[in-house]
């Protein structure tokens, strides 16, 4: 799967998945006014077998799949 990978400007740490190219009307108009502006960080294939720094590449590719996005939150500590 090519997806595109934003940080988001509202929330720290906070990075959005989703299927190249993005178009915007079809994710939550809540989900966007939560997270704010967000900057393009990186273009990427996920396979199942890729690896992330810190999500596992199949769970991504199943929620991106499933609800057109992956919401990648801060680790918690």
């Amino acid at each position: 799967m090519q997806c595109e990978i934003y940080k988001c400007s509202k929330k720290s740490e906070t990075y959005l998945y989703v299927e190249k190219p993005i178009v915007r009307d079809e994710l939550p108009g809540t989900l966007l006014e939560i997270l704010g502006d967000l900057s393009l960080v990186m273009e990427l294939e996920i396979t199942p077998d890729t690896r992330l720094a810190s999500e596992d590449a199949s769970q991504v590719i199943a929620q991106v799949q499933e609800q057109g996005f992956y919401l990648q939150l801060p680790p918690k500590i």
